[in-house]
């Protein structure tokens, strides 16, 4: 390691944010943004940063623009070090606090829709804007991996992102069983609202003293399925107030609703009662649903986004030099509206996660696992904004909903100062909202519905299912923990523009009802375990979202 004044410490060789980031990464500091852009304007970057790592004390684990700013100001670095007083249009700051200058909005160089193809850059013909019920994959265009130079200066600047409907430090959850009652109750209440405006609901106890022959319309969750011996299928549905029975002909066009029905999530039913009353025959079955109407909101600049996730650093299989390539990609010019990188869980392999997982693990230690994902996170170029949320590989609770990662896990990650929050939270950025969650209940959409609605090779259509039930999980049991709380954090109370997933392994996307629904695919090449239940991942691919339009381009990195 070479030590501050040592003639032959390391020079940056370009005043790039990431040039710096990696410097600095090398004498074993991290820096926030404001800290980079200040050494990056520095008339002699080399010596600035000699001077900080200088004067930085025995215990300083991240640089700060104090810290830079005292040793610009001080007489430690030679005058040429001092910060060049260019004109913002000549040297625009890259800090959170400088307003947006539309004039200085960057066209979109990055066609969602080409009409030509780039030699060694395959395109598919399906369309990105998929729709209910189409057999597109969803997949609109994959690109090969880009030969640009990194050596470009980046000219990002990113808003922070608003995070919502964070767990984290609001957990009361003890795992008593009168807190999951809480817990069903509010989910109750909250989805009941979005069908109550297309169902007359009465009470479960209300319809049971209704006469025989009335029409009836109940709003429940789903308590029971199970077929008759005639082949009809009975629905127990659950409200506050008790529970009804409702059938659903088999020869009804509504019938095949049923495959898709999950226990615990909330529907509405239409019908007549038996002249006894005592059963509701179904003609109709409602789901709180995005609305057909909704319409996304979008930026007003050409701004774009990374979805990825499931890194799994400390597996053997993770693909370091594709994240390199991915990483050097966003420093290049053809990457330069790229200012956000969101990751929906899985940092890191994890340790005890699945069977014989030891022998498969490049690092043991959870802690150095992370430590390890921290050093690949430093070659993001440090302008970006990236929000990360944790996945079930992770070091935090199973169930769901998931905090973010404690005070020791975000020193370790502390790297361009992530935003790190619970599994799911919305992000916002530029005015669009992401639902970033990190997606084990796909497992148990994928398992109980028929194959044409969801499946390991179209994830995005298990987000349809989500999406439709306006609830990210909503089985429980299974693979599916759900943590008790006095709130469901877990429906979708607010229609997102973007629903990103990961969990899956496998790349997907399309549009339903205008939300745009990506799972991301891998950084983990298929591990012995993987092979023997049949998971054959989608890895090294990187979703780029334009968020002016919300299209879509692959970019692929191995």
């Amino acid at each position: 390691m070479f030590l501050p004044g040592d003639p032959e410490m390391p020079t940056v060789p370009s005043e790039t944010p990431s040039r710096i980031v990696q410097t600095l990464a090398r004498h074993g500091y991290n820096a926030d943004r404001e800290a980079v852009t200040l050494l990056a304007r520095a008339g002699d970057p080399a010596a600035a940063i000699e001077a900080v790592v200088s004067a930085a004390g025995d215990d300083t684990l991240r640089i700060t623009s104090s810290d830079v700013r005292a040793c610009l100001d001080s007489n430690a670095v030679a005058t040429g070090a001092a910060v060049a007083q260019s004109t913002p249009a000549e040297t625009p700051e890259t800090t959170d606090s400088q307003p947006e200058n539309p004039q200085n909005a960057r066209p979109n160089t990055t066609s969602s829709t080409p009409t030509t193809t780039q030699e060694n850059q395959p395109t598919t013909s399906e369309s990105p804007h998929e729709t209910e019920g189409s057999k597109s994959t969803g997949r609109k265009e994959v690109v090969a991996e880009p030969t640009g130079t990194a050596d470009h200066t980046q000219n990002r600047n990113p808003t922070p992102a608003e995070i919502t409907g964070d767990i984290t430090g609001r957990s009361t959850g003890t795992g008593e069983y009168s807190q999951f009652v809480t817990t069903f109750r509010d989910r109750y209440e909250q989805l009941s609202k979005l069908l109550k405006s297309r169902v007359n609901h009465r009470p479960a106890t209300a319809i049971a003293d209704m006469p025989g022959g009335s029409d009836a319309e109940m709003i429940g969750l789903v308590n029971d399925i199970r077929s008759t011996a005639s082949g009809h299928w009975l629905i127990e549905l659950e409200d506050t107030t008790g529970t009804f029975p409702a059938l659903v002909m088999k020869d009804r066009p509504i019938a095949e609703l049923v495959d898709e029905l999950l226990l615990d999530e909330c529907i509405a039913v239409q019908g007549t009662l038996a002249d006894d009353s005592g059963i509701l025959f179904t003609d109709s079955i409602h789901f709180p649903d995005v609305p057909r109407t909704f319409r996304p909101s979008t930026a007003d600049r050409h701004v774009q986004a990374a979805l990825i996730s499931d890194v799994h650093v400390g597996s053997q299989e993770f693909m370091a030099d594709a994240w390199n390539r991915f990483a050097d990609w966003l420093h290049t010019e053809d990457a330069e509206a790229v200012e956000y990188l969101l990751i929906a869980g899985d940092m890191v392999e994890g340790v005890g996660v699945y069977p014989d997982q030891d022998e498969e693990l490049d690092i043991i230690d959870i802690f150095d696992q992370y430590e390890a994902f921290s050093e690949h996170l430093k070659a993001v170029p440090g302008d970006m904004e990236i929000v990360m949320i944790p996945g079930n590989h992770d070091a935090v609770r199973l169930a769901e909903p998931q905090p973010g990662f404690d005070e020791e896990l975000r020193n370790i990650m502390s790297a361009h100062d992530p935003k790190i929050t619970g599994n799911p939270s919305t992000v916002t950025i530029e005015g669009v909202s992401v639902l970033m969650y990190h997606g084990v209940s796909l497992d148990e959409v994928i398992a109980e519905h028929p194959e044409d609605k969801a499946s390991y090779d179209e994830p995005h259509k298990a987000m349809y299912s989500l999406l439709k039930k306006r609830h990210v999980a909503p089985q429980y049991g299974g693979k599916m923990r759900l943590a008790p709380e006095t709130k469901d954090y877990l429906t979708i109370d607010t229609v997102p523009d973007i629903f990103h997933t990961g969990h899956v392994h496998k790349l997907g996307w399309g549009k339903y009802h205008n939300v745009l629904a990506v799972n991301s695919g891998c950084w983990q090449a298929q591990t012995a375990f993987q092979k023997k239940v049949n998971i054959d991942p989608d890895v090294a691919h990187a979703p780029i979202v334009d968020l002016d339009t919300l299209d879509m381009t692959v970019r692929k990195f191995a």
